[in-house]
C-alpha cells in the first residue's frame, strides 16, 4: 500500500495532485504566480474546491498570464463574476489583477522566481515531520515573505496562504517522512 501524507485523498484528483505536483520545486515565474493566486482564492475554502476548478481558472484567467491580466479592468471583472466555473469573489478577482501588476514590477526588477527563491537561498527547506499535527500552518519565514509581498502591493497573501504556497511550490518539503514522496522531493532539492 502506498503511504501518503494524511491530507491526500481519497479523491483521485487529490491523490494525483499529491503524487505529481505538490512539493515539486517550481522555478518558473509565471507558474509560481499562478500557484500564489490559486492559494489566495483558496482562502476560506478547501483545496479540493480549487483543484476541481483549476482548469476553469486557467481558462478564465488567460492561462494565468500576468502580462495579460495586468491590463484587465471592470469589464473583465464583470465577466469573471458571472463565471460559475471559478470562485466568484470580487475581492479575490480584483486582487489577482492588482497582483499581476505587482508581479510585473518584481519580474522586471529581479524576476519573481528569484525574488521568492532568495528567501531559501535557492534550495528547498527540508522538514522531517512524521505526523500532520507537526506541520505548522505558518512559520516565521512565511510571515516575512507575506509582509514583503504586502509591502510591494500583493493582496490575499497572508502568512498561512504563503506557507501553503511554499509547500505547494517546493520551497519547503513538508511531505511526511512516512510518505512515499518525501525522499523523492528531498532529492529534487539537492
Amino acid at each position: 500500500m502506498t503511504r501518503r501524507c494524511d491530507w491526500a485523498g481519497p479523491e483521485e484528483i487529490y491523490l494525483h495532485y499529491h503524487d505529481t505536483d505538490w512539493g515539486v520545486p517550481e522555478y518558473d515565474s509565471r507558474a509560481l504566480w499562478e500557484k500564489l493566486v490559486l492559494d489566495g482564492f483558496q482562502a476560506g475554502l478547501s483545496w479540493i474546491t480549487i483543484l476541481k476548478k483549476r482548469e476553469n481558472f486557467r481558462t478564465a484567467f488567460a492561462g494565468f498570464d500576468p502580462n495579460v491580466i495586468a491590463g484587465w479592468g471592470e469589464e473583465e471583472i464583470a465577466v469573471l463574476l458571472q463565471n460559475p466555473g471559478i470562485i466568484r469573489h470580487r475581492g479575490k478577482i480584483e486582487a489577482t489583477i492588482s497582483n499581476a501588476r505587482v508581479w510585473q514590477q518584481i519580474e522586471a526588477m529581479q524576476g519573481f522566481d528569484r525574488f521568492l527563491w532568495n528567501y531559501v537561498d535557492g534550495r528547498p527547506l527540508q522538514n522531517a515531520f512524521k505526523t500532520q499535527k507537526e506541520v505548522p500552518a505558518q512559520t516565521p519565514l512565511s510571515r516575512i515573505i507575506s509582509k514583503d509581498l504586502k509591502a510591494r502591493g500583493f493582496k490575499f497573501c497572508g502568512p498561512t496562504i504563503v506557507y501553503a504556497f511554499m509547500e505547494a511550490v517546493g520551497m519547503v518539503n513538508d511531505h511526511l517522512t512516512t510518505c512515499h514522496r518525501h525522499a523523492d522531493i528531498a532529492a529534487m532539492g539537492r
